[in-house]
């Protein structure tokens, strides 16, 4: 597909402008320079086209093993990989000292380049508009990314310099249909009416009916998110370090594992609320949670020296509260002087403070050298089958039986309460409605004591449960 890199000096618009072409605020945006460190991927819908974006790190010309070294190699992979880049630069300032050093690396790399004067809308950037011939690449088309001045004659232009390789929804699913969309899945759409394409998190136009098995990978600073994705996807796509809070949004992934297709979300690090002052870490945390919201499996990465910590379980509960399918990485387990011993010690931990999580899969991994990634697969494929579990009407009802004749509901003022019937109204998690008399008298502790049967007797593991008890209507009420 037809690549676009936005590219340019930190603080001039490129995630403004990024959020613009993908329609959503995805990128996060402060004034602070910076902001960016990984390179996000998007995708642009204009006039039945689709291409890809991608947001990169500010250029700063920085060499040896720092953070901004790192940044900049992300950038320099981004411009090897795009088809078209966007040299942004601010038109309100004019061309720097750096703008000229990055043009210098652009005609070296051979990149083809569109020159963009962002900041432009008000007459003080015209003089820097006109500065645009001292980069070498001729004239700059001036926009404004806050405002959206001049985007759609910018879309025109990249359309116009892509050519055939653009490619409409039509071609995108003939090609799709190349690489292994069955005719049956294409006409099964068709009938019921299902689009063919959908957006993730990340603003990325996907197409297919095989919707990728979607990972958060969460979890405090520095337990090892970034260097866990880049474990698994072999390369260092990820800026890590042992700075915490290098990760300041969240970034997409595409990945496959023996042919099944998924996206992994790394996400920034989140501390404790009275922790949290900067307005840049409360959009990273903001973010994480969204990011959260729409993903299917929550992997909670632990660091084995400090696991199961205050932030630690809040993570988790916020994670099992959102209804997500809970795997507990416990990373850097290669330090660990007495694995065995601390293996019982965790998972004793874990079910005292994380009753509602009972059983949840408790992978030991070692993120730096790859040590159990295969069996972190595992469990996620395993959860995953649980959270989409389903119990049929009747079994529950049996069941229902048996725990009231061996755990009889409480008596409220006198009276047991009865319960009538139970049955599954959908899964993601697997959420189940019981029918009772006066359900809003049931405690707490006899709703655990259903919910832990249920988990036990129907085999839904350590995946979140939800339970909602309904007054049974009488049938006489109305009647009289």
């Amino acid at each position: 597909m037809f690549t676009v890199a936005l590219v340019g000096r930190p603080n001039v618009g490129k995630s403004t402008l990024f959020n613009r072409l993908v329609g959503k605020k995805i990128a996060l945006v402060d004034n602070t320079p910076g902001v960016t460190r990984d390179r996000r991927e998007g995708f642009c819908h204009f006039d039945d086209v689709y291409f890809r974006i991608f947001d990169t790190a500010g250029y700063e010309n920085e060499t040896g093993n720092s953070l901004e070294s790192r940044m900049q190699q992300q950038t320099e992979i981004a411009v090897r990989q795009a088809d078209l880049c966007l040299f942004i630069y601010d038109a309100r300032t004019g061309i720097t000292p750096m703008d000229t050093v990055f043009a210098r690396f652009l005609r070296k790399s051979g990149a083809k380049v569109m020159l963009i004067a962002n900041k432009s809308e008000s007459k003080a950037a015209d003089a820097g508009i006109n500065e645009a011939s001292r980069l070498g690449f001729g004239d700059a088309l001036p926009v404004s990314a806050e405002h959206g001045e001049n985007i759609f004659y910018m879309l025109q232009e990249i359309v116009k310099f892509g050519g055939d390789k653009i490619k409409t929804l039509d071609e995108i699913i003939n090609k799709q249909r190349e690489d292994g969309l069955s005719e049956e899945e294409i006409e099964y759409a068709a009938e019921h009416n299902i689009d063919l394409t959908w957006v993730d998190p990340e603003g990325s136009v996907r197409v297919g009916i095989d919707r990728p098995l979607r990972v958060c990978v969460i979890g405090r600073p520095n337990a090892g998110k970034s260097t866990l994705i880049n474990q698994i996807l072999g390369e260092e796509r990820l800026i890590t370090g042992e700075i915490a809070g290098t990760t300041r949004d969240s970034i997409s992934v595409d990945y496959v594992h023996n042919d099944r297709k998924m996206i992994f979300f790394d996400t920034a690090g989140m501390r404790k609320k009275s922790n949290v002052q900067e307005k840049l870490e409360k959009l990273s945390v903001t973010d994480t949670l969204r990011t959260l919201q729409y993903t299917e499996i929550a992997v909670v990465v632990l660091d084995a020296m400090t696991a199961f910590e205050k932030q630690d379980l809040q993570i988790l509960e916020l994670a099992e509260s959102e209804g997500r399918a809970v795997v507990i990485a416990i990373n850097k387990w290669d330090m660990v002087p007495k694995p065995a011993e601390y293996i019982e010690f965790l998972r004793e931990k874990c079910g005292r403070l994380l009753p509602q999580l009972k059983n949840v899969p408790m992978v030991f991994i070692s993120a730096l050298s790859g040590r159990g990634i295969d069996k972190l697969f595992t469990a996620m494929f395993d959860i995953y089958e649980h959270w989409n579990g389903r119990a049929s009407t009747s079994l529950l009802n049996k069941w229902l039986d048996r725990a009231l004749q061996a755990h009889p509901a409480p008596l409220v003022g006198g009276k047991r309460l009865r319960m009538k019937y139970i049955t599954q109204v959908k899964t993601r998690p697997p959420t189940f409605v019981v029918f009772s008399t006066r359900p809003d008298k049931l405690p707490e502790s006899y709703k655990r004591y259903l919910i832990s049967g249920i988990r036990k007797e129907f085999d839904f593991g350590g995946t979140p449960i939800r339970l909602d008890l309904r007054k049974r209507k009488n049938p006489y009420a109305d009647k009289k």
